[in-house]
């Protein structure tokens, strides 16, 4: 017998994450019913994943549900908001009722991971598509910005670069690995941990920032131009995985060129790590919240008043990247 729609929602979606005080109606309504804090404002971010744009079709449903919400939630943590509520749009060719178990239990997993509860919606029938819309808190007038990054500031990022644009090299087929440093790629591009615990552990501390969605080039660009600023990385501070460093080193791996490994944590996108600037003045304050909690970051460069984005290599040379990151409509 099909599945009928509203049994759908029921079966898979109905419980997805944590269960809120502040969530006065849930899932089953026209529409929720929420309470936010009196002295917070609310921020809200919406994400669309396309198969085939996004996402490859044979990908692990438990993962695409993990990845769909992490997305979102990355937003969240750059803006230096806690995660409350998300909506969930699904589009999908035929109800299959083992891709929507996996589906269903990643999404919840990182769903009570962060406290976050699904609080509404909508399925349909089409070509493979999801929508999440996430809302959270702030404090009044703490939010993070893009254009509030200053002069001066010491520009940093969370976690590693390059590595999901290294697992969908191999993906693509384009470069082969071997299993241990393939499967810890993978799941760096279809798994990725959104930056929330750092974001709110570092609240008071950061100026400006934006997670990595698109590229270390394009979205610090973004920073850059909303702030009307200009900034100068070194490369050799860029923080490589030990998977990353393995796989540039390995005979077996067809040798490729040093920009082609330059290129990767610069500009190939999906990291979902955090790049924020701070005052000088906030270094051994921001180092010493993230060590209280096993957390690091790395400064990778300086806000400036040059032109642009520069990089400079090891040699004191600028590096003249031939892509700044993923475009959609290029």
């Amino acid at each position: 017998m099909a599945v009928m729609e509203f049994e759908l929602i029921e079966r898979y979606f109905t419980n997805a994450g944590s269960e809120r005080a502040d969530v006065l109606l849930g899932v089953g309504d026209d529409a929720a019913i929420l309470a936010p804090p009196y002295d917070c404002e609310l921020v809200v971010s919406t994400d669309t994943l396309v198969a085939g744009i996004h996402f490859f079709a044979d990908v692990d449903p438990f993962s695409l549900g993990h990845k769909t919400l992490a997305v979102n939630l990355s937003d969240m943590a750059a803006m230096g908001a806690r995660p409350a509520w998300v909506t969930l749009a699904l589009t999908i060719p035929q109800v299959d009722e083992q891709w929507l178990d996996g589906f269903s239990r990643g999404f919840s997993r990182l769903a009570q991971q962060y406290g976050v509860q699904l609080v509404g919606g909508d399925t349909t029938c089409g070509p493979l598509s999801i929508t999440v819309q996430a809302m959270g808190f702030v404090t009044q007038g703490q939010a993070w910005r893009r254009d509030t990054a200053k002069i001066g500031d010491l520009i940093y990022v969370t976690g590693t670069l390059g590595d999901a644009g290294l697992a969908l090299q191999a993906k693509q087929q384009t470069l082969s690995f071997t299993q241990p440093h393939f499967a810890e790629l993978l799941s760096r591009l279809e798994q990725p941990t959104p930056r929330i615990t750092e974001a709110l552990a570092l609240n008071g501390l950061v100026n400006a920032a934006i997670d990595l969605s698109d590229g270390l080039l394009s979205d610090l660009g973004h920073i850059l131009t909303a702030s009307g600023v200009g900034a100068l990385i070194e490369l050799e501070a860029l923080p490589l995985s030990a998977a990353f460093r393995a796989c540039q080193s390995d005979d077996t791996v067809p040798q490729q060129p040093d920009t082609f490994w330059q290129a990767l944590p610069l500009s190939a996108g999906d990291d979902y790590e955090l790049c924020f600037t701070i005052a000088p003045e906030q270094k051994g304050s921001v180092e010493e919240r993230l060590s209280q909690q096993g957390l690091v970051a790395h400064c990778i460069g300086v806000i400036d008043g040059g032109p642009g984005l520069r990089c400079v290599q090891k040699n004191g040379e600028l590096y003249q990247s031939e892509q700044s990151g993923y475009e959609h409509f290029q």
